[in-house]
């Protein structure tokens, strides 16, 4: 997996990356998965389709927890023109996130993508699942990779991932999206 940029300029900007994992049905009811990255050994053609998602959720997880982000990328969703979030228009700005996209209905396409913290929210189903560390600009700029600054509440596996998690691992935690219930109060004489 090829994930470390390289800083021959570390404040030139640069196209923000993006990998996408993918599985393709093909004649005969078997599956395949592919990745972006050339260089990525995939398993063979199979008709076990669990097994190929939970491949395919484990590689873009892997490629997640290895990928440094650059703090000087500029948003691939505005290089894509944000043609991830048409109806929510916005300005690329901030600092740079990396994001997992995953329907989970579709179930068969993983893309990590380093964007700008403008855009991220706008993309549907898409999980940060980490953030640059803000470059200090009073300093002369590194000449090594910036760190990760994780997100808040990061799960280990992004919400959508049907993979286990690694050993050693916590369990995701799954939030609820419905509003706190208020207790209901007994009525008197009843």
């Amino acid at each position: 997996m090829t994930t470390a940029y390289s800083s021959e300029s570390s404040t030139e900007r640069v196209p923000g990356r993006a990998w996408t994992v993918r599985i393709t049905g093909h004649s005969g009811r078997v599956a395949s998965v592919t990745c972006s990255t050339a260089a990525c050994r995939m398993p063979p053609r199979s008709a076990d389709l669990t097994a190929l998602r939970t491949f395919a959720a484990a590689h873009a997880a892997a490629h997640a927890k290895v990928a440094t982000i650059n703090p000087h990328a500029y948003c691939h969703c505005g290089a894509q023109r944000c043609g991830a979030h048409p109806n929510g228009k916005t300005s690329c700005a901030g600092t740079v996130v990396m994001i997992l996209r995953h329907d989970p209905i579709v179930r068969q396409v993983w893309s990590l993508e380093e964007v700008c913290e403008m855009c991220a929210p706008l993309i549907p189903n898409a999980t940060v699942l980490a953030r640059a560390a803000r470059p200090d600009r009073a300093t002369k700029p590194p000449t090594t990779p910036a760190g990760q600054v994780p997100s808040p509440a990061r799960p280990s596996i992004a919400g959508g991932f049907s993979a286990p998690p690694a050993e050693g691992d916590p369990a995701p935690v799954r939030s609820s999206r419905r509003a706190p219930q208020r207790p209901r109060r007994q009525r008197s004489g009843q």
